[in-house]
């Protein structure tokens, strides 16, 4: 009895909720939400005596939402301009779209009043079908004139209302060009590459792969970097990897002894007295003590060292004012290092770090132009990173 009890507060307790939350959004305006609200409180066990409230709201919030949308299409004609073409085919869109949402549910009874609840449904085929034309001819029309002009972004507006023209009209008359058009134009193209001011030569490699860029991930809608210049394409921007300084270390090696000591047990031994003499316990027998001795090892160790450090800087241009826009430092190192060692004594004096150089042999040092170019990948990363964050069209 007490669970029952609790359910049918439960769902009284949620019920009230939701028309509450239905008749706020009709008193603020808000018509679609509470048509929306109640629809989906009237899916179930619509003709139950609590979801009389809903359907009333319904009732309501449609006839006010229809009248809202009438009104201001009819504004929306009397004002004649082309840009409510959209707002008037969405608009008429919304009124079909509602009555398809209601639809399922009909009838709907209003028991006190003993009738249906009243919703006007009308035919809005033929308004979608004129909206819509009269959209995509201003669409097609203006999206012409952005193309006629020689801004970009123009251009870029121009491509998105054809896109979209397109979903509404597939076909329609030359758009499939124009959306084209719209792209080439609007697109900005960046030229990459590299200049050398160090006194040293670039491995082919790195700049290969600094300026593979289809690794970097960057281009987007509106931007292709390109690090071979296409013909026929006029490039807006130049990125600039300009490389300064470029410093190797000379091969070092260096080598130090160290002497380890460590006590280990080696055996047993009677425990002596302060006098010398052998200690017993309560049953007689001698006390046994670790026999302690201490084990000697003298460690060579020698450790390879080689460093490059390269910088550089990237520098943004504007081809159209032939001006620097702006630059970013761009550096990198890169370290060899190699440690071997041999020991004389016992290697069980040794700390358990040392065991692995134990293995290990000297190796030929890396040549300058591998240095430079394992620097790479630390640069390309950066260089990723500058890009990422400082787009060329802000």
């Amino acid at each position: 009895m007490k669970k029952t009890l609790l359910f049918i507060t439960l769902t009284l307790f949620i019920l009230s909720c939701g028309v509450r939350q239905t008749r706020e959004s009709l008193t603020s305006g808000d018509y679609d939400a509470a048509i929306e609200t109640a629809v989906e409180n009237l899916k179930n066990r619509k003709d139950a005596k609590g979801k009389q409230d809903y359907i009333y709201l319904l009732e309501e919030a449609f006839a006010k939402v229809k009248e809202r949308d009438l009104q201001n299409i009819n504004m929306w004609f009397k004002d004649a301009s082309p840009s409510n073409t959209e707002k008037i085919y969405n608009a008429y869109l919304q009124l079909n779209s509602r009555q398809e949402l209601i639809k399922p549910l009909l009838p709907l009874k209003l028991l006190k009043e003993g009738r249906n609840a009243i919703f006007p449904f009308e035919d809005y085929s033929d308004q979608i079908v004129s909206s819509k034309n009269a959209l995509a001819k201003h669409l097609y029309d203006n999206s012409k004139g952005l193309l006629a002009t020689k801004d970009k972004m123009n251009f870029r507006r121009a491509y998105d209302d054809l896109v979209y023209l397109n979903s509404l009209n597939p076909n329609y008359k030359d758009v499939a060009s124009l959306i084209d058009q719209a792209k080439q134009k609007g697109t900005d193209y960046v030229s990459v590459y590299t200049k050398n001011e160090t006194n040293m030569v670039i491995p082919v490699r790195l700049e290969n792969d600094l300026l593979d860029f289809s690794t970097y991930g960057l281009n987007d809608k509106w931007t292709v970097y390109q690090s071979n210049k296409v013909k026929g394409i006029v490039y807006d921007y130049g990125l600039i990897v300009n490389f300064r300084q470029i410093n190797i270390s000379p091969e070092q090696i260096k080598e130090k002894e160290i002497i380890k000591e460590k006590q280990v047990k080696d055996g047993t031994k009677p425990l002596l007295n302060a006098q010398g003499q052998q200690v017993k316990d309560d049953k007689g027998n001698v006390v046994m003590v670790d026999n302690m001795k201490t084990i000697r090892a003298t460690i060579y160790e020698s450790r390879q060292f080689k460093s490059a450090q390269v910088t550089a800087k990237v520098d943004y241009i504007d081809f159209k004012s032939n001006q620097l826009i702006d630059t970013y430092p761009l550096a990198s190192e890169f370290v060899f290092e190699n440690i071997y060692s041999k020991y004389n004594g016992d290697r069980n004096a040794c700390d358990a770090d040392y065991m692995s150089y134990f293995d290990k042999r000297a190796v030929p040092f890396p040549s300058n132009e591998q240095m430079v170019y394992d620097c790479g990948e630390d640069l390309k990363l950066k260089l990723k990173d500058i890009l990422g964050r400082n787009k060329f069209r802000r």
